[in-house]
């Protein structure tokens, strides 16, 4: 079956999701992305890889964070970069989705990065372009409803890769809020692709998919047991608007049983990374003291982020 992120040369035309992509894409996305990451870290001159080339930034849903990431490194690139906050603009007046893309075609954009917080919406886009013979044009998914973030895992992907190198001898777990996490989709895929021999996913029975199992992950609902002996811990943000509802009682009871503090991280191996997509709960997810502390990589991520979305970004357009 085709993959729709593919071109006929089997090279990346758009990224979507990571389940399905290709080890030797991934890692030929993080190769990439290692020369990257000096640009990212120092105001190193901008390289011409895209000039010319314009990206649109389309988020239908804030992320300050995210779209900031693809800004710098679309900029780093040299490409002219549009933001657009949808959320307020056309789409609101009752325009489409597909009517408000083929608006900015006409705009000749070269590539869109899109978050939106339905599922499957950036696929709609691609297949909307493949259809009008515009597959000159690139999507960037920068996460879409419960479904996929795709840069977001693979720069989580690169911070493994940089501390631990070799994916075959690591046991990472994932923890919290899985149910809602479209990072936990990715990590999940990009991790079994990479060959991680053991993965495990901790959190409560009301937080996890009833799927979970189908992932080939190893489930637990007791955060202790579930830490020891890990090289790697994955925490997810759990988003605050959904603590309410039934499926937790409250955020202290949550921390009490969940949240990564240091006394719990003492039970992974000593030399373990502790990651977070961020932005963080303190106090909830995550304790300061580890958040702040030196197995803590969470900062460095950001920074690698901006290096993996240059090195997307630079395949897609050919560089």
């Amino acid at each position: 079956m085709h993959n729709p992120q593919l071109n006929k040369h089997g090279e990346l035309q758009h990224l979507l999701t990571l389940d399905g992509l290709p080890k030797a894409i991934l890692s030929q996305i993080l190769d990439i992305a290692a020369p990257f990451t000096e640009v990212a870290e120092r105001e190193v001159k901008k390289l011409p890889l895209l000039r010319g080339k314009s990206v649109f930034n389309l988020f239908f849903e804030n992320s300050t964070r995210t779209r900031t990431t693809f800004e710098i490194a679309a900029k780093r690139l040299s490409a002219d970069v549009i933001n657009l906050n949808v959320s307020t603009s056309s789409t609101a007046k009752g325009e489409t989705l597909l009517d408000t893309v083929d608006n900015l075609c006409a705009m000749q954009a070269d590539m869109f990065v899109v978050r939106h917080a339905s599922s499957g919406a950036p696929y709609l886009i691609a297949e909307h372009l493949q259809r009008t013979g515009r597959d000159h044009i690139h999507v960037v998914n920068a996460g879409d409803g419960r479904h996929a973030h795709p840069t977001q895992g693979l720069l989580d992907m690169y911070t493994i890769r940089h501390y631990k190198q070799d994916f075959t001898k690591l046991t990472v777990a994932v923890v919290g809020d899985v149910l809602h996490s479209r990072v936990a989709r990715s990590e999940i895929a990009a991790l079994t692709t990479l060959g991680v021999p053991e993965i495990r996913v901790i959190g409560p029975k009301t937080l996890l998919p009833t799927d979970i199992d189908r992932m080939g992950v190893h489930v637990f609902h007791d955060m202790r047991e579930g830490l020891k002996g890990v090289d790697v811990v994955m925490m997810l943000r759990l988003q605050n608007e959904r603590m309410n509802g039934a499926l937790l009682p409250s955020s202290q009871e949550y921390f009490k049983f969940y949240g990564l503090t240091q006394d719990k991280l003492a039970l992974a191996k000593p030399d373990a990374i502790v990651l977070h997509p961020g932005p963080m709960n303190r106090g909830v997810e995550i304790d300061s003291a580890v958040a702040d502390g030196g197995n803590a990589v969470i900062l460095p991520q950001v920074t690698f982020g901006i290096a993996v979305r240059m090195a997307v970004m630079s395949m897609l357009a050919g560089s």
